[in-house]
């Protein structure tokens, strides 16, 4: 029987997380030799992991999510121009190089996991931006923006430091952005296109009640709400109440995954089937994830 190569998706708390199932439909699909699990690690756990990644040489690939992201970041040895960019890694791709050493190399495919959840929604070109939070995925939410040709940026932060990536980053891209008290949200929201929380479970329920005691109306404007369990969320409720439409954040995890299996079936060899079966392979994670949505055969996504 062929050795199963081991990957895993890496964060605390992780019991929530829908990627094993996301990942296992598409490598079952594949008839990739390929595990997956979660793994919960903490920050101060990080580094030991990795180095037992290089030393067991029988990964192919790690999946990071909050907190996980910037510590990452640093901790690998190669990046590509969009990790680089944006100081964060949701993906790791491992490696050997020609003397044998397991190389670990940060990539992110949040910035076209957003981007196209946003495109599937119906977002038009240059929408009026704003994103809650100011972490590694706020960082991601910027450039996916900045993709779209978002006209302005608005980040709402708790603290005034942590906007500094975000502006950072729109602003590679050829954006303009701007930090904003998080306190001053709940006020603001309605003059926007599309809203991006990047917060954590229930961290924007306080905004949410909010909302509704305001009635703000926002108008039919979107709301991706990256996290994704309980779902729907206390601001995911509050937002459709105001007149807005949810953009489910398990669309920002089925995108995203996409572009990691491309990545992880590449990195075993696996590649061309992804390239010749990549409408079925998209089919069977959005059944893994409970999207009732069939996508055609021949449609490949962006990013």
């Amino acid at each position: 029987m062929e050795k199963l190569l081991k990957g895993a998706v890496l964060g605390h708390p992780i019991g929530h997380s829908k990627s094993p199932a996301l990942h296992r439909a598409a490598y079952k699909l594949l008839g990739a030799s390929y595990d997956y699990t979660a793994l919960d690690v903490q920050l101060p756990q990080l580094a030991q992991l990795l180095q037992q990644v290089r030393s067991d040489g029988q990964w192919y690939g790690l999946s990071v999510t909050m907190p996980l992201k910037n510590e990452a970041f640093a901790l690998v040895d190669d990046h590509t121009e969009t990790a680089a960019a944006l100081g964060a890694v949701n993906t790791i791709v491992c490696s050997t190089d020609d003397a044998g050493n397991i190389r670990l190399l940060g990539e992110n495919t949040d910035v076209p996991g957003i981007a196209n959840a946003l495109r599937h929604a119906g977002v038009r070109e240059r929408p009026r931006a704003a994103i809650l939070g100011g972490g590694g995925t706020a960082v991601a939410a910027a450039a996916a923006l900045a993709q779209l040709e978002a006209v302005h940026t608005t980040a709402f932060v708790r603290t005034e430091s942590k906007g500094g990536d975000v502006l950072a980053v729109a602003r590679r891209w050829g954006g303009t952005a701007e930090v904003a008290p998080f306190a001053g949200a709940a006020a603001a929201l309605a003059g926007f296109d599309v809203v991006i929380s990047t917060l954590p479970p229930h961290a924007a329920d306080k905004l949410a009640a909010e909302l509704a005691r305001r009635a703000v109306g926002v108008n039919g404007a979107l709301l991706l709400d990256v996290a994704y369990d309980p779902w729907p969320s206390a601001l995911a409720r509050a937002w459709e109440a105001c007149g807005g439409v949810v953009v489910a954040g398990i669309e920002m995890l089925l995108y995203q995954g996409v572009e990691q299996v491309k990545l992880f079936a590449g990195a075993g060899g696996y590649g061309p089937a992804v390239a010749e079966q990549e409408g079925d392979v998209i089919n069977v994670m959005c059944d893994a994830l409970g999207i009732d949505r069939r996508l055609p055969h021949e449609q490949n996504m962006a990013g």
